[in-house]
């Protein structure tokens, strides 16, 4: 058990006598984009995580905000070729309820976008930070774990499985839904575990898909197919009951073909699945804060919900930005309590939002409950039929406020133009005198 410890946990340890400002526990891609962020910032950073897994069958759709951070970390260039636009997303009802919503679509043109974003391949995007990190003169990066947490007003302080330890000024906890470093800062989180498993493969398909994503709703979750480079290849994550998705994985690939192209009504035509399947349990999990303790929550260890509307890492770059952004505005202590407090006030709203929706709208999937039905189904009909909120909510969707943004500037401009037409008669009025 990992725990915030009372006493001085680290005497036995060879303690690091260049000691990083940040440390960060966690290599998955939070953790990396995080060291690579902190170290542009002019911060000593230490990275403590194994080395990144390889044959993670999982794709990340990023939007613009995101990918502009990794373009700044410079790390996008080399990812461009193995990533495919998204140019367009669809929500299509498949349910067979008493009450069905329209179809929606979503086009990046309508905001003046070409596109939302890239989807990547975690294959790609991971090993692609990890190698910058690597390379990275002011990243120390330990490919070890944490195997106890020492946090005291002055520090925090990992002993490393390997022996050593580590002491920074703040612990960046990068590491995952059951973070251990969350577990020692004493931040109590709220946890639902879900009815559903995510079935996720790649499959090939006859049409092309035109760099359109289609999330099918069905009464057991999202069917959430995303276009891979090439035209003819998509991601597919399939949110099903456990025991459904423990049948789906025991098919063969024939089969399996079958049943994908029947559920997505054969819109790309034929479908072959290509091999390599893997089965993600889903939950929900909020913390009660998002630092404490000379801790501060990122990614998954700060929010978890269903895989909808390609929220997950997306927020997960907003939390490192904004914590890099008042880290860089308390040099002398990122880590002291006010720093933290600073966090959690601006993340919080964001967090909330997301995830809120995110689980509102999966219940509402899941439940035969007629008036969630009703809501949901008047809800899309509403985004279907009005393009000002469907613009909206896109650039809702890209980037926090931005949204509210449009909706100020597109108000402005409208006041200006009343006005202009105001002087323009008032000046007519005068010379008619």
């Amino acid at each position: 058990m990992i725990r915030q410890a009372t006493g001085p946990a680290t005497e036995k340890a060879e303690l690091d006598t260049h000691e990083p400002q940040i440390l960060i526990a966690g290599s998955g891609p939070a953790g990396l984009v995080a060291a690579l962020g902190f170290a542009q910032a002019g911060f000593t950073v230490a990275l403590v995580g194994p080395p990144v897994p390889t044959g993670d069958r999982r794709t990340t759709a990023l939007m613009h905000p995101a990918l502009a951070m990794l373009g700044g970390l410079g790390v996008l260039d080399g990812l461009r070729d193995e990533a495919a636009p998204l140019k367009v997303m669809r929500i299509v009802d498949a349910t067979n309820r008493l009450i069905r919503s329209p179809t929606v679509t979503f086009h990046a043109s309508e905001i003046d976008e070409e596109q939302f974003g890239l989807n990547l391949p975690n294959a790609v995007l991971t090993p692609a930070l990890a190698e910058a990190v690597a390379a990275h003169p002011g990243i120390d990066w330990r490919k070890t774990v944490v195997s106890d947490w020492h946090l005291d007003a002055e520090r925090a302080t990992a002993t490393l499985a390997d022996g050593s330890a580590v002491s920074a000024l703040l612990a960046v906890a990068a590491d995952g839904r059951l973070s251990p470093a969350r577990e020692a800062a004493g931040v109590r989180t709220s946890v639902r575990n879900y009815p559903q498993a995510a079935l996720v493969l790649n499959f090939g398909h006859r049409s092309d898909h035109a760099f359109t994503s289609t999330e099918f709703h069905t009464e057991t979750g999202p069917f959430t197919q995303v276009p891979l480079p090439g035209g003819h290849r998509s991601s597919l994550v399939w949110v099903v009951r456990p025991e459904t998705a423990d049948e789906l994985t025991a098919l063969d690939e024939g089969e399996l073909s079958v049943r994908v192209e029947d559920r997505m009504q054969s819109m790309l035509g034929r479908v072959t699945v290509e091999p390599g399947r893997q089965v993600y349990p889903l939950a929900a999990a909020s913390p009660h804060r998002f630092a404490a303790n000379r801790v501060a929550l990122v990614g998954e260890a700060a929010h978890v919900f269903p895989p909808i509307g390609a929220q997950g890492l997306n927020l997960g770059i907003r939390d490192i930005s904004d914590l890099i952004d008042i880290a860089s505005r308390n040099r002398s202590d990122p880590g002291a309590a006010p720093a933290l407090a600073a966090y959690d006030v601006r993340r919080r709203p964001d967090i909330l939002a997301r995830s809120g929706a995110v689980n509102l709208l999966n219940m509402s999937l899941l439940s035969d409950f007629l008036p969630a039905q009703m809501a949901r189904s008047a809800g899309l009909t509403l985004l279907g039929s009005f393009s000002p909120l469907r613009g909206f909510f896109m650039r809702e969707g890209l980037k926090p406020g931005s949204g509210f943004a449009a909706l100020a500037g597109g108000l402005r401009k409208q006041i200006r133009r009343q006005d202009a037409v105001a002087d323009h008669e008032e000046q007519a009025g005068h010379g008619h005198h």
